[in-house]
């Protein structure tokens, strides 16, 4: 049987990158050792490591204004670590779009001066508010946070808000799912494991410039500079992390870049809500300009049939679409790896649920 992985994180893996994988694992390039046994600073790594970072570069037409890191702690790090290397004693402005944009805000505001400049929380985060109603820090803020796509309310934003200061971008869950222009954000960061590789890591794109804000007492760990200036090599880094990434990347790469996976998803997700769009047996609580096209939530008429759907879902080989614990229902995320017949199979099975139950 079949088996399509719908989980938000960590998620399914384009099947041929597992494969290169399983077969590199207990000897990588002939070396007679895998390579997480190999050292981060010989040659068989640092190949690895600055094929990794030319990939994004290339997929993401990232200039030479940028630099390309990779660090341990996922997205949840850079919470943190962010305000600590740009708050510098100003106020950061904070879209407050779902539970991740909110935790990144009061991390921010255990480390000083952070505001909510607009919020959907009061309706369950069913949608991204209108740039127009934002309230931005009336003196020039330190930078406005966004997260671009909300795994659990499963909304996205289809366009990003134009400001004159930095633009910081979570993209945990849409990174390389369509095209950007980088040259918008100060910063992007992105915790792997949903469209990139495992979980435990973050790949940070960060404008040069703003790491001279970085305070000179911070540790030596938590400064950003400390990635750009030994390409991510300042200690061990996450070594297999970074060869999956590598592999992924060259994935994306071998399909046609991120235009064509852009094109791709958007036919996944237009299928999956055309479906939902077609009954009331299905409902998704989400506004239409702000659905996601990575993560598709919907609720049946009770939750015992949530449970029931979950349950048998399973058994037919559709895994992982119990919606988040706070809120329920279901959810299928449909990342990169995602093939159109595993969307085409949960679309048949949701069809016969209804005949049966509906």
């Amino acid at each position: 049987m079949k088996v399509y992985n719908f989980s938000a994180g960590p998620a399914m893996l384009p099947e041929d990158v597992m494969k290169i994988a399983q077969a590199e694992f207990c000897d990588f390039k002939e070396s007679g050792s895998g390579l997480i046994e190999l050292s981060h600073r010989g040659k068989q790594f640092t190949e690895v490591i600055e094929r990794a970072v030319a990939n994004v570069k290339e997929l993401m037409n990232i200039s030479d204004d940028y630099d390309v890191m990779f660090i341990q702690g996922g997205a949840s790090m850079q919470f943190a670590m962010l305000a600590m290397n740009l708050l510098n004693g100003k106020t950061a402005d904070y879209a407050d779009t779902g539970v991740w944009s909110n935790k990144a805000y009061k991390e921010a505001a255990n480390l000083g001066n952070a505001r909510i400049v607009c919020s959907s929380k009061a309706d369950k985060y069913a949608y991204i508010p209108e740039f127009s109603s934002w309230e931005a820090t009336p003196a020039d803020a330190a930078y406005l946070h966004i997260t671009s796509n909300n795994t659990v309310a499963g909304t996205q934003y289809r366009t990003f808000p134009k400001v004159d200061v930095p633009l910081i971008a979570d993209m945990s869950s849409d990174i390389m799912s369509r095209v950007v222009n980088v040259n918008d954000f100060g910063m992007i960061y992105a915790g792997a494991q949903k469209n990139l590789g495992p979980s435990g890591m973050a790949v940070v794109i960060m404008r040069k410039d703003l790491q001279e804000r970085t305070p000179a007492n911070l540790p030596t760990m938590l400064k950003y500079s400390t990635y750009s200036e030994n390409n991510s090599l300042y200690n061990t880094p996450p070594t297999f992390a970074i060869y999956l990434l590598a592999l992924v990347t060259d994935w994306f790469k071998a399909q046609g870049g991120i235009a064509a996976i852009e094109k791709l998803n958007d036919a996944k997700a237009d299928k999956l809500y055309g479906y939902l769009d077609s009954t009331d047996f299905y409902t998704t609580p989400v506004q239409k300009e702000s659905r996601s096209r990575m993560n598709v939530v919907w609720r049946l008429p009770s939750e015992e049939l949530d449970a029931q759907f979950v349950k048998e879902a399973t058994a037919a080989g559709l895994t992982s679409l119990k919606g988040h614990r706070i809120v329920g229902g279901c959810r299928a995320s449909i990342y990169n790896a995602m093939p159109m017949a595993g969307v085409d199979a949960l679309i048949d099975f949701m069809r016969e649920f209804e005949k049966r139950n509906g």
